[in-house]
């Protein structure tokens, strides 16, 4: 586990290396991009984990819709 810690925390400076050579962004900037990414994978997450409970519900009359998304709080994706 922690040969395994080191490698994420040696992958997240890279990546905070690269962010501060190549994108512009002062550094109290980079707060926008990375929560917007971070928010992303979590949304993308949730959906799919909703979206393989919800496959087996569908019938030939009734479709799964966004509503279905969003009364489970998932953001819809389309």
């Amino acid at each position: 586990m922690a040969a395994n810690l080191g490698e994420i925390e040696a992958r997240l400076w890279d990546a905070a290396d690269n962010l501060r050579a190549n994108s512009g962004l002062a550094s109290h900037e980079y707060s926008t991009p990375v929560l917007g990414i971070i928010f992303l994978r979590f949304a993308d997450q949730k959906f799919a984990t909703v979206e393989q409970e919800l496959a087996g519900q569908a019938t030939g009359r009734r479709t799964i819709s966004a509503a279905d998304y969003q009364a489970r709080g998932v953001v819809y994706l389309p």
